[in-house]
């Protein structure tokens, strides 16, 4: 019994360290201890991209990478401006090329070509680059619920949508063509009986030729920022109808599906980058602004004015809303691939499912996963007790920047499987 005794007490301090160690790994909080975030909550040291990576993106031409952007697009503007300018692709060692566009379907060009390999695109546009089955997948979603309005001039007898039924000579709008705000206006005179062709007629015209609201027309359909800039900085135009009874809107951070099948690692860098991005624009929403104000794309914007868009379409939901639910945008994509089939303006009739094989959200799984996050069920924006259907218009009321006037809290009960810390602050879930 002694020599047992004495066994014991010398292997007492070993037993111990077990014990400690299986106390550590079992406790989420004293586990956090050994992470490290920054202070906007994303957690380092940052993963590197393979030199193997590096070496194929060299070899098809793509170093730097390129990625395509629309300046005058609120929300996914300032996350590509701070991935770039705060060099969050290059922390993970990629070489990268940020470029603006006017439009979405500029960026089209650029991606079918080959000479970019990711991109944010609207709904309407990334449609159009599946039709034409150009090898892309979303990873992400921007700037959901941007505002689309029908703005017209200050002096205009026009108070609603409907009014514009009977217009003769046909009431001019001005738009950009094959984009999201064209599909706005095809569903919104669909739903009010205005006819097209008849009652009113369609003129393409770029963001920065609409906020001058040129004499002849009836209105234009832009969206934000030039939306708000009309109304809220010219004062020359005001707001009669906007797209949210008729269509959920969303954008795509999308990437060449290529990069996928051969560099996994350069998309998962991309991913984490734009999440990050999220973050950082979360806690530094005046700093974001003022980058933004730096893009010679942007000058005619006052900060004043891309700080209130900052607010609106970055930081009012969750962060979760980068979330690309395949499901859900799918359905929602439905009635626009059901209107440009019939119209003739996609070859292919498309449906939800073909939404959905077009998004891959392993990217942002992982990227959650590093967070802590718990992935959401559904977006942020549609409430518990939503009684309508992503895939049928008109919508019953769900949240958006013209009612949500606070952004909503985050994290809550259920947004995370581990601790997480983000401005100082160490939240648990």
């Amino acid at each position: 019994m002694e020599r047992i005794g004495n066994v014991a007490g010398v292997c007492r301090p070993w037993l111990w360290r077990i014990v400690g160690l299986l106390v550590l790994l079992a406790s989420p909080s004293l586990g956090f201890a050994q992470q490290k975030f920054t202070e906007w909550g994303w957690p380092v040291p940052y993963e590197q991209v393979s030199p193997k990576s590096i070496e194929w993106l060299k070899s098809q031409g793509w170093w730097p990478l390129k990625i395509a952007y629309q300046a005058p697009w609120s929300g996914q503007n300032a996350t590509n401006i701070v991935m770039d300018r705060q060099g969050l692709l290059k922390q993970r060692g990629l070489e990268t090329k940020f470029q603006a566009f006017a439009s979405g379907p500029a960026i089209n060009e650029v991606i079918v070509s080959g000479r970019f390999q990711a991109a944010s695109g609207g709904n309407f546009p990334f449609t159009s680059l599946l039709d034409k089955r150009v090898p892309v997948k979303a990873i992400a979603i921007e700037s959901p619920n941007l505002l689309h309005a029908l703005v017209v001039p200050d002096d205009s007898t026009l108070k609603s949508f409907k009014d514009l039924k009977g217009s003769n000579p046909p009431a001019a709008i001005g738009l950009v063509t094959g984009s999201s705000a064209e599909f706005y206006i095809q569903m919104a005179a669909a739903v009010n009986g205005v006819t097209i062709g008849k009652d009113i007629v369609l003129k393409n015209m770029a963001p920065g030729d609409q906020m001058a609201m040129p004499k002849g027309l009836a209105a234009v359909a832009s969206w934000d920022p030039t939306a708000s800039m009309i109304v809220d900085e010219r004062k020359t135009g005001r707001i009669v109808d906007t797209i949210f009874p008729y269509n959920m809107y969303e954008g795509q951070f999308y990437v060449r599906a290529e990069l996928i099948e051969h560099v996994p690692d350069v998309v998962q860098a991309m991913s984490d980058a734009f999440a990050e991005a999220t973050l950082w624009i979360r806690l530094y929403p005046e700093k974001a602004a003022q980058l933004m104000t730096e893009d010679p794309n942007l000058k005619n914007y006052s900060k004043t004015l891309l700080l209130q868009q900052v607010k609106a379409y970055n930081n009012l939901y969750k962060p979760t809303y980068i979330y690309p639910h395949a499901q859900f945008w799918g359905a929602a994509n439905e009635p626009i691939f059901k209107w440009l089939y019939e119209h003739k303006r996609i070859e292919q009739q498309m449906s939800a499912k073909d939404f959905a094989a077009a998004v891959d959200a392993r990217f942002m799984d992982k990227s959650f996963a590093k967070l802590g996050w718990a992935v959401p069920k559904q977006p942020p924006f549609i409430p518990s007790d939503w009684q309508g259907r992503p895939d049928k218009v008109p919508y019953p009321h769900y949240w958006t920047e013209q009612d949500l006037k606070q952004p909503q809290p985050f994290p809550e009960t259920g947004d995370l499987v581990k601790p997480w810390a983000f401005g100082g602050e160490t939240y648990n879930p």
